[in-house]
């Protein structure tokens, strides 16, 4: 067996097991929390592994990682009505001020490359990936919480949908390079047929839940421009992690996933869908 066999193998046995973890995800609420929070941790960890190598960067990775997944759990906390108010929040503040606070007293040679970086870790993927708990934890008229993991699934749903369809059509008919001085292979071909495979996926998703009368579920219209806007978006997301790797000059963000890479390589498409999934979703409450 050749090694590009082997490596084939491999990305499929990784794959199967990182779709069936993340839908299995999906299937409690609690699971949900736990896998995301997990998710956060590690894909923060690795993006502060990665800043740290840099010149004159030197960020606590242990303190901004545990912050970032306080927050997450927080947020979920207080969506779900375990906890209420603003407090809850109150000991992430105070480890962002102490992290702050700190370079005071390390004498670290470029604090204010330290700071940047420790919040852009924040901003770039807890804050993201935190917003899957607005997406499955909502509150109707009265108050009262909802659950809906439906719509975050979806999201990944969409992901994975657009990634299959931009490969498939951009191996048949890619010519015209999207962003060729970010990621040469990817092409226009490839996003419009990773957008029509995502469209189909949508009409499916709408007509398969529109027969359970559920009125608060979205109507295939609706579906249609969730699923385009995850689709923008997450291609999106994909170039802003190739351009983050190009300026540090790796190639994968790191190896915790046999054949696939790092954790942000898996999640660089939702760190920008799913906030677009949310504005979007909100904006439709308002219009």
């Amino acid at each position: 067996m050749t090694d590009k066999q082997k490596n084939l193998i491999t990305r499929a046995v990784t794959g199967v097991l990182f779709v069936t973890i993340m839908v299995a995800g999906f299937l409690s609420p609690h699971y949900m929390v736990l896998l995301f929070a997990t998710i956060t941790g590690l894909t923060l960890w690795e993006f502060t592994t990665l800043v740290s190598q840099m010149e004159h960067v030197n960020i606590n990775r242990f303190i901004s990682t545990v912050a970032g997944v306080y927050f997450f759990v927080a947020l979920a906390g207080q969506r779900l009505g375990f906890v209420e108010g603003f407090s809850v929040f109150v000991p992430y503040i105070l480890t962002i001020i102490y992290l702050f606070l700190s370079e005071l007293y390390l004498k670290n040679e470029n604090p204010i490359l330290n700071w940047a970086y420790t919040m852009l870790g924040q901003m770039y993927i807890v804050l993201p990936i935190s917003m899957i708990n607005i997406l499955a934890f909502q509150h109707d008229l009265n108050g009262q919480t909802t659950i809906d993991l439906l719509l975050p699934l979806s999201v990944f749903i969409f992901l994975w949908t657009n990634d299959t369809g931009a490969y498939c059509s951009g191996s048949l008919f890619g010519k015209h390079k999207l962003f060729p001085r970010i990621s040469p292979a990817k092409t226009w071909e490839g996003s419009i047929g990773g957008g029509i495979l995502v469209i189909a996926v949508a009409v499916l998703i709408g007509y398969f839940t529109g027969k359970d009368g559920n009125v608060n579920m979205l109507t295939i219209p609706q579906w249609i421009g969730l699923g385009i806007v995850v689709a923008v978006f997450g291609t999106w997301g994909d170039l802003v992690e190739s351009l983050f790797k190009r300026t540090l000059g790796v190639k994968d963000s790191g190896n915790i996933l046999p054949g696939h890479g790092g954790m942000l390589d898996r999640f660089d498409s939702s760190l920008m869908a799913l906030p677009a999934a949310v504005v979007y979703l909100y904006a439709l409450t308002i219009f």
